[in-house]
């Protein structure tokens, strides 16, 4: 009889004290109502417009600029063409990665729009 021997690396973790403790001497980003971050956290990613932007809040800003319809038709995915919902779209995209990949990119391509249209009505650069 053969019995294998497995091999398990465990990690271990030095405690510190809170006040010792790096993340402890952060500022805490506190959420606002679309779900993005305070400044400090574009501080960290400044050229990330993802960085700090909750999944949710990519998904309603979507839904309320496109609205489903459009946004069924922009990516032909079920969750958003049968019955959606915020709920369905979310267990759906977190589990599906190039579902999540598209709804980013879509997201991305819709602020660089917003921002191209305030240029162009402001008459900036």
């Amino acid at each position: 009889m053969y019995i294998r021997k497995r091999t398990y690396f465990i990690t271990v973790y030095q405690l510190q004290p809170k006040s010792e403790c790096p993340q402890a001497k952060l500022p805490h980003m506190a959420m606002d109502n679309t779900g993005m971050t305070s400044p400090t956290a574009s501080a960290e990613q400044p050229r990330n417009p993802l960085h700090g932007v909750t999944l949710e809040a990519i998904v309603r800003a979507l839904e309320a600029h496109y609205g489903w319809d459009e946004l069924a038709r922009q990516i032909p995915i079920r969750c958003f063409s049968h019955d959606p919902s915020v709920s369905s779209s979310l267990k759906f995209l977190r589990k599906t990665p190039w579902a999540r990949d598209k709804v980013e990119s879509l997201y991305l391509f819709m602020l660089r729009e917003q921002v191209r249209k305030e240029r162009a009505a402001g008459g900036g650069p």
